[in-house]
């Protein structure tokens, strides 16, 4: 059981040649670091707003909600993909 405790961890045994390299970031056009999540979250509060602010002023000019849903969709997918 002492031989367990006592024994280096395996990480401190690598070579710089021999340690694992991390991805780099990917940074998007967002000004902050985001998971896929997070620009799934971003992008359906930009529904909603876009949403609420089309049935207040654009839609009683006459356009359908249905252009607004594609706009947001199409903004959604821009988001989550490069943001």
């Amino acid at each position: 059981m002492a031989d367990q405790h006592d024994a280096p961890l395996a990480a401190t045994h690598l070579e710089e040649e021999e340690a694992p390299h991390l991805p780099a970031t990917k940074s998007g056009f967002l000004p902050i670091e985001t998971n896929w999540f997070d620009r799934l979250f971003i992008s359906v509060v930009i529904w909603i707003a876009l949403s609420l602010f089309w049935f207040r002023f654009v839609e009683p000019l006459g356009l359908s909600i249905w252009i607004s849903n594609a706009i947001a969709t199409a903004l959604a997918y821009v988001i989550i993909k490069k943001g």
